[in-house]
């Protein structure tokens, strides 16, 4: 793979003189013609095709236009979209990560609401029996019919009405 890399970059940058030369000459010629004064020694102007080449690098990618089906099948092509593209893939596995686990979360914090639902029905339920119960065993004929059926106690059922007691306030 690295060999076919280096004669296609061979090839290239053999191509790139060529045209280097060829438009070099073609500017050469060009200002003959237009019969443009020489520049002095010390300030030389440069041309289009110069600029060009100090802003172009050999870091360059190949354009779009010699893009073969076999740069894609060896993986050139997916592997420059991925080296050019990495900080957006991992920006988007990180939020798919995030999203993820949110919603994870989300779900046991649901799932733990409605079993303390459940269990707060309950809780209701059972205090709600046991208070009536405490009500049913506190009635006077509950009392009496317990104390009747354990005979050891001396407590009963007075006979005489109660005594209203009257007391006469100070004024």
């Amino acid at each position: 793979m690295n060999i076919r890399k280096m004669a296609k970059k061979d090839k290239h940058e053999a191509a790139e003189a060529q045209q280097d030369e060829q438009l070099q000459a073609e500017a050469q010629s060009q200002e003959q013609a237009d019969g443009k004064k020489e520049q002095p020694e010390g300030k030389k102007e440069l041309t289009t095709l110069e600029i060009i080449k100090q802003q172009a690098s050999e870091s360059d990618e190949a354009p779009a236009g010699s893009l073969r089906f076999r740069d894609i099948l060896g993986g050139d092509y997916l592997w420059a979209l991925v080296r050019n593209q990495v900080w957006l893939i991992m920006l988007v596995v990180f939020i798919t990560t995030a999203y993820v686990a949110v919603r994870y979360q989300c779900q046991q914090d649901a799932i733990d609401i409605s079993q303390l639902e459940r269990d707060l029905v309950d809780a209701k339920f059972k205090a709600l029996s046991s208070s009536s119960n405490l009500t049913r065993m506190c009635r006077q004929s509950s009392v009496l019919n317990m104390l009747k059926e354990n005979q050891d106690s001396l407590l009963h059922i007075s006979q005489r009405p109660p005594y209203i007691i009257e007391v006469m306030s100070e004024k």
